[in-house]
């Protein structure tokens, strides 16, 4: 069915007649008062089954502020987009939230509603999500800022929206993404600021007779991520070769543990045991072994490496608390667990491996995600270098210095 492009606009009030009927376009004021009433505009649009609807929109305070919404809906629809003023960026992302619960993470999707229930419904919820525009994103990761939140968290949020409004596009929802031409808020990445090889080295030797030493020594020496350690099998070790492969994490899902696939397909790749981490792995195995003998028909075969005593998966939270406790009894400067695999990054960094290299070994999607994280290492680094270098010349122009001035001494005695 054919739209009717045009459309029309005309004005009206709502004054009503002796009784009480509105006068609407009928009322006499409107020939003589230019500023009584307010514009509104009508256009025939395609509707379900073929059948034709007619949109009505008002409110507008001038004739030229109702063409100009006439010619962006008759706009949208000549391009295929669908067009319907009811439905707000709320109901939107809840459309949205429900497609991506069959095809993301769970971690991914905890984080995703997490934005959406906390940050941008209760702040654009309301906006029909198509008079979004890019001035509602700017304001809402303002007030995120100002609110509270830092800037990793603002651009997380404005990669959400972004999502979103993409689906939107690709869905013909919208003709474009208002959120992509927005700047997310600007704030330096945090320096991370791992352990050195010492303060490492004493954590690991204050661990060797705990539980889960081998673990912090696997996650040390491999920069493994730490549901990618719990998530970790027998089966995906290759002692000949030194390996381990990443096929499988442990994610807690509101208190529920669930095993995924690996945070990218990159992640998904094989990782270089070190000799300390095959002993570590052997160590663990025998302690496993008594483990299931005791446990018997109860024991959870999961396969995996690291486990409870009963072969269920390690709780995140426990063995996070354990690790600062560990850290803190050694008379260690508190990190994160997770800053074991940035610790990796550094030592590799300080051994004078390649970034890219670096960023194979992590298992990073693209090597930019490694230079933002730990080009402030590799400076360092490369400043020990330009150091070591300058050392060198000034050893090398002592010696020049040395040998002509012995030169000028034989030559003096003669």
């Amino acid at each position: 069915m054919s739209i009717d492009r045009r459309g029309r606009v005309y004005r009206r009030c709502s004054c009503r007649d002796d009784a009480g009927r509105q006068l609407g376009q009928s009322c006499p004021r409107l020939a003589t008062d230019g500023k009584h009433g307010t514009w509104y505009f009508a256009v025939d649009l395609p509707g379900e089954a073929g059948k034709r609807r007619t949109m009505r929109r008002g409110g507008f305070t001038t004739k030229a502020a109702a063409n100009r919404a006439l010619a962006d809906v008759t706009s949208r629809a000549s391009q295929g987009v669908r067009v319907d003023d009811r439905e707000t960026v709320a109901t939107f992302l809840t459309r949205w939230l429900q497609v991506k619960a069959t095809e993301a993470k769970p971690t991914t999707l905890r984080s995703y509603r997490a934005h959406v229930d906390n940050v941008i419904v209760p702040a654009i919820g309301h906006v029909p999500i198509e008079r979004l525009r890019a001035e509602h994103v700017e304001q809402l990761l303002v007030d995120a800022l100002t609110g509270g939140r830092g800037p990793v968290t603002g651009r997380r949020i404005h990669a959400t929206l972004r999502s979103a409004l993409t689906y939107a596009v690709k869905t013909r929802r919208l003709p474009f993404n208002v959120a992509s031409n927005v700047t997310p808020p600007n704030g330096a990445r945090p320096e991370v600021q791992p352990w050195s090889a010492g303060e490492l080295a004493t954590f690991l030797r204050h661990v060797e007779t705990d539980r889960l030493g081998p673990l912090f020594e696997v996650i040390a020496a491999c920069g493994l991520r730490r549901g990618e350690a719990f998530g970790l099998r027998w089966s995906d070790l290759d002692f000949t070769n030194r390996t381990a492969r990443i096929r499988q994490t442990v994610v807690d899902v509101g208190g529920r543990l669930e095993f995924s696939t690996p945070k990218t397909k990159s992640s998904e790749a094989s990782v270089p045991l070190t000799e300390r981490a095959m002993h570590a792995l052997l160590q663990w195995r025998l302690g496993q072994d008594i483990d299931r003998q005791s446990w018997g028909p109860a024991y959870e075969a999961h396969g995996l490496v690291f486990a409870r005593e009963n072969g269920a998966p390690l709780r995140p939270e426990y063995v996070t608390r354990r690790f600062v406790a560990l850290s803190t009894a050694a008379g260690l400067r508190q990190i994160r667990l997770h800053d074991l695999r940035h610790g990796a990054a550094s030592l590799m960094l300080a051994a004078g491996v390649p970034m890219a290299i670096v960023s194979k070994m992590l298992r990073h999607s693209s090597i930019g995600i490694t230079v933002d994280t730990y080009g402030h290492l590799s400076e360092e680094t490369a400043r020990t270098a330009s150091d070591a270098i300058g050392a060198l010349l000034d050893a090398a122009f002592d010696q020049a210095a040395n040998t002509v001035a012995d030169t000028a001494g034989d030559h003096s005695c003669h």
